[in-house]
C-alpha cells in the first residue's frame, strides 16, 4: 500500500545554494564553504498548500590540504575539526592511508554533513536517508568523500533528556549506516561514488514509480 504522504516523494526536486560575498573569491576566502539545500515539491505537481517545502539540508564543504586554524573549530564542530586533523597527515597534506585505500579517486576535498532536517509532515517514510545520499551523490564531482559525526550534544537545543538525546544520536547513526556512511576515527565517512548512494533511492522508486505521474 502507497503511504500517505502531501505528495507523489518522486515529484520532490533539491535546490543548492552558496552564499559569499562577490569580494570573496580567494582561496582562503571561503573554506569551509556553507552549502544550502532545499528539498520542495516541484511547482506543476499536485501538493496541499503549505506542504511543499520537504526538508532541509546543510553541509559544509573544505580542502584536503588545507591547514587547520582554531576558527575552523567554530565552523566545523571539535569532533569533526579533529577528525581531520587526523584524516590528513604529512607534509603534503595527503588523505591518510587507511582512507585513500576505501575510496575512488576524485577532488581532494571533504563534505561534512551538519544539519538533516524534514518537515513533519513528511517524516517516516525513509526520506531523509534517501535525500541525503543522492544530495552527497550531486557533490561527488566537487568531492571525494563526505563526513559527519552526530553526537548527543547535536541534540542539546532539542531540549531532550539524556537517554532521548542519545536516542536521537543512535538514530542518526543507524541512517547514515544504511546510506553506506561507515566508521572511522570515532566519525561516519562515504565515499561520494559509493553505490550505496544510488541504493538508497530504490525503496521510494519501486514504491512510487509504476502507478503515478510525477508530470
Amino acid at each position: 500500500m502507497i503511504p500517505d504522504l502531501p505528495a507523489n516523494p518522486l515529484s520532490i526536486e533539491l535546490t543548492l545554494g552558496h552564499r559569499r560575498l562577490w569580494w570573496h573569491v580567494e582561496e582562503q576566502d571561503e573554506d569551509p564553504e556553507p552549502w544550502d539545500i532545499s528539498a520542495d515539491v516541484w511547482e506543476p505537481n499536485p501538493c496541499p498548500d503549505g506542504l511543499r517545502h520537504v526538508g532541509d539540508i546543510s553541509v559544509v564543504i573544505t580542502d584536503v590540504p588545507r591547514r587547520r586554524s582554531l576558527l575552523d573549530t567554530v565552523a566545523l564542530g571539535e569532533r569533526i575539526h579533529d577528525f581531520l586533523a587526523e584524516a590528513v597527515v604529512g607534509e603534503h597534506r595527503r588523505l591518510h592511508p587507511e582512507l585513500d585505500a576505501r575510496l575512488c579517486p576524485g577532488p581532494e576535498r571533504f563534505v561534512i554533513v551538519c544539519r538533516v532536517e524534514i518537515a513533519e509532515e513528511w517524516q517516516g517514510h525513509g526520506l531523509a536517508g534517501s535525500l541525503l545520499a543522492c544530495t552527497l551523490r550531486m557533490l561527488s564531482k566537487t568531492a571525494r568523500l563526505a563526513v559527519a559525526g552526530p553526537t548527543k550534544a547535536d541534540f542539546a537545543d532539542e531540549d531532550l533528556d539524556e537517554m532521548s538525546a542519545e536516542f536521537a544520536g543512535a538514530r542518526v547513526t543507524g541512517l547514515l549506516e544504511r546510506i553506506g556512511f561507515w566508521r572511522w576515527r570515532g566519525v561516519h565517512v562515504v565515499d561520494l561514488r559509493s553505490d550505496r548512494l544510488l541504493a538508497a533511492r530504490q525503496d521510494l522508486l519501486d514504491l512510487w514509480w509504476p502507478d503515478d505521474d510525477i508530470g
